[in-house]
């Protein structure tokens, strides 16, 4: 796909493999949420009666009856397929301020589904309705969240694009956390907070789950078109703040050497009424 391919060439963000604890004590903001939890499911494509409007009036009424008053809960947000492999997913993102919050959370939306749904028979129709909307299968993912997120000013108020790069680190013999720390430090900061098209950037990488090698970069942006425009602004702000091309070639090179050279792209459509 075009527009992809030429963000990938623009955009590198690197990171040093080190344990997770380093990057979550680096500046840390004390309102900035730690771990970032990715449950990835699937429609169950023999439910005959699906319907989109209910589906999202099912997961609204859960979301405002439990999840948002979940208060070890920071963020959470549902996101349906557009650009990946399989068109069955969606992803449930939740976010949290602890490791120990992620366990509180699941014992605190029990106690509030109980008080949402105190009859017995009405729990038992509204859960069984909500779980008809989804196959058996699932995968869950746990990531630590890093510094140099741009955040997003204003809870989005339609159906916004979610594309995110997972890349896989190599481990550098010659790499630094000195030299990291400049180099993704003058990338970020000079680059993608200064991008327009994108409203919202959060880095991650890998806590628990099937690949200790996993770097998740999650780019929100308007629509399609303007996930087009990213790439081209984004090689105008490298040129920019890296004008000469023997520096810019450096640059590359010291960045690559992070990096096997594997990645995955995906695209999403975030599902606006159902945030946190």
């Amino acid at each position: 796909m075009r527009t992809t391919n030429r963000f990938i060439t623009a955009v590198i963000i690197l990171l040093l493999a080190m344990p997770v604890s380093s990057f979550a004590q680096d500046g840390t903001p004390s309102d900035r949420p730690m771990y970032v939890t990715v449950t990835t499911m699937h429609w169950n494509m023999d439910n005959d009666d699906f319907d989109m409007d209910e589906w999202i009036a099912t997961e609204k009424e859960f979301m405002d009856k439990v999840t948002r008053k979940n208060e070890h809960v920071m963020g959470a947000g549902f996101y349906t397929h557009l650009y990946t492999a399989d068109n069955r997913e969606i992803l449930f993102v939740r976010t949290f301020k602890s490791w120990e919050d992620i366990e509180l959370a699941t014992a605190r939306s029990n106690e509030l589904a109980k008080e949402a749904w105190p009859d017995e028979k009405a729990a038992d129709a509204f859960f069984k309705k909500q779980a008809s909307y989804y196959s058996n299968y699932h995968a869950d993912e746990i990531y630590a969240t890093m510094n140099g997120a741009k955040i997003m000013t204003a809870a989005p108020t339609k159906d916004m694009v979610l594309y995110i790069r997972k890349s896989k680190f190599a481990f550098p013999e010659d790499g630094s956390q000195e030299e990291f720390n400049k180099l993704r430090d003058d990338f970020t900061k000079n680059v993608l907070h200064k991008n327009e098209y994108i409203k919202g950037y959060y880095p991650s990488v890998h806590a628990w789950g099937t690949d200790r090698r996993d770097f998740v970069e999650a780019f929100v942006v308007d629509s399609m078109v303007e996930l087009d425009k990213v790439a081209g602004r984004t090689g105008e702000l490298v040129q920019a703040f890296w004008p000469d091309a023997a520096k810019r070639a450096e640059m590359n090179k010291k960045l690559g050497k992070y990096f096997t050279g594997q990645h995955g792209d995906y695209i999403y459509t975030n599902v606006h009424q159902l945030n946190k």
